[in-house]
């Protein structure tokens, strides 16, 4: 199934339902007019991380269902799957004969080995110092083979996630087969995890490396044309590195709009939001809340440091049970730049503010995804995160189908629910947007037209009201969209 221009519901296997039958029986039951695509975040086996350090492509964890669960899922929405293009689990078979076989095993070159990497078999302080790190000292681990030597080899994130060498002939090979393997099995759209730590080189930051990181995009959008499925690398960084692939024509995440828009609520101005919303890219997806935090590092150049420090700030004054250390060591949190909280509870659990968010969420330019918490409208889960001492974890609650049943029916919930609805099946999402002029800096217009079919939302959020008035095609006349 071709992607298409509707909400896409991110979620786990397990966290609407305990399995892939009990999602689709949730989405089929509740939201089969408000969801048009599912990203299932990762459903393979894996040794850490929830899924995102998988031990191969080619099995759905038995915890979660079958490939026949994905296939029926397939066929009433698109579907986003994960390739960590960067990693693969310690427990894989890669890397398992790597530590049994060393030198002769068929992947001894599959990992990137320090010794063959670094020109005296380790970097200098000042190699290590120019590496875009996600640990305090040069990303390794230390591996012990079976003949008792041991090495390091590249680790960029938790030690069950080790790095693949993209310069292998087997690496291509192993990313060729599992990127076929995947769109062969349902897949609309793959998101690259990870994408710009894959390629490394000596003297660099080894992050986002052009022109090499290009080739590697190339090589992956050339194995996935003849399935007609595309693309999404994922990269939490500066603005300019999505704008840059987004004239590709590559689709891009708008991971500034979280903070843009937090900043327009707290301090009641549209300025920063506007001018973003205007040079932005169209070919993208638009997130608010994902399974991580919410991105700091995204929005720098878009608002000042001052503002961004004073919208950090105001999360933790006015959001609910949202404190600094959740975002800390002690809650074994790896990113300083991300902040965990529901966008819900950011917003102080206030049900008009988190409408209009996304509200403004649903006019902007791209496919909005909403983050299965989001859907449901969901608080900070301190029990699940003191309980796991993972701060992600505020989260990612774990919804029964019986919660979901009783969720549902709060009126925050219902009206997302039309909101989305509205933003699957009004005709003027496929059209042209434009984002008006106004003199009062807390108001924001954003209308979409095609043919007869034009919506507008009016926005002022000073004191956090909107409107959403359209052409209604039936009865020739505008309506306001009651919600």
């Amino acid at each position: 199934m071709a992607v298409k221009n509707e909400v896409m519901l991110i979620t786990y296997a397990d966290s609407l339902g305990s399995n892939l039958a009990e999602l689709k029986e949730i989405i089929d039951q509740y939201f089969a007019e408000a969801v048009g695509g599912v990203h299932i975040l990762p459903f393979f086996p894996s040794s850490a991380d929830r899924g995102f350090a998988p031990l191969t492509y080619r099995e759905v964890d038995s915890d979660f269902g079958n490939w026949e669960d994905i296939s029926s899922l397939a066929d009433n929405y698109y579907l986003m799957f994960d390739f960590m293009v960067n990693h693969i689990s310690q427990q894989s078979e890669f890397f398992q004969d790597f530590k049994q076989n060393k030198d002769q095993s068929k992947y001894a070159d599959f990992f990137i080995r320090y010794q063959d990497f670094w020109e005296n078999g380790e970097p200098t302080e000042q190699e290590v110092d120019l590496i875009y790190k996600r640990k305090p000292r040069a990303p390794y681990l230390e591996v012990e083979f079976a003949d008792g030597s041991t090495e390091k080899v590249w680790c960029t994130f938790a030690e069950e996630q080790v790095d693949l060498n993209m310069e292998s002939r087997v690496v291509k090979e192993f990313i060729r087969n599992s990127l076929s393997f995947l769109a062969e099995h349902g897949a609309s759209i793959i998101r690259l995890d990870a994408f710009a730590y894959a390629i490394k080189k000596a003297g660099t930051s080894c992050f986002f490396i052009e022109p090499e990181i290009w080739q590697l995009l190339d090589y992956c959008q050339a194995v996935l044309a003849e399935y007609n499925v595309e693309i999404l690398p994922e990269i939490h960084e500066h603005h300019s590195i999505q704008l840059k692939i987004a004239e590709q024509n590559h689709f891009v995440y708008d991971f500034a709009l979280p903070m843009l828009l937090l900043h327009s609520i707290y301090s009641s101005t549209a300025k920063n939001l506007t001018a973003w919303l205007r040079k932005c890219p169209a070919h993208q997806f638009t997130t608010l809340d994902t399974h991580d935090g919410i991105g700091v590092v995204d929005v720098k150049d878009l608002m000042s440091d001052a503002e961004i420090e004073e919208t950090r700030e105001m999360l933790y004054q006015q959001g609910s049970n949202v404190k600094k250390v959740y975002s800390s060591a002690a809650y074994d949190n790896l990113d300083i730049y991300q902040i965990n909280c529901t966008y819900y509870s950011a917003l102080g659990n206030n049900d008009q503010a988190y409408l209009l968010a996304r509200a403004v969420q649903f006019f902007a330019p791209g496919i909005p995804q909403v983050y299965y918490v989001g859907l449901l409208a969901g608080k900070n889960d301190i029990e699940l995160l003191e309980k796991t001492k993972v701060g992600r974890n505020i989260n990612r609650h774990y919804y029964s189908k019986a919660e979901v049943a009783a969720e549902i029916k709060r009126p925050v919930v219902q009206k997302l629910k039309r909101l989305m609805e509205f933003r699957n099946s009004y005709p003027a999402f496929a059209g042209d947007y434009e984002i008006a002029a106004l003199e009062a800096e807390s108001q924001l217009k954003i209308i979409w037209q095609k043919a007869a079919a034009v919506t507008t939302l009016s926005v002022d959020f000073k004191d956090n009201s909107f409107a959403i008035e359209y052409f209604d095609l039936a009865e020739e006349e505008m309506k306001l969209l009651e919600i």
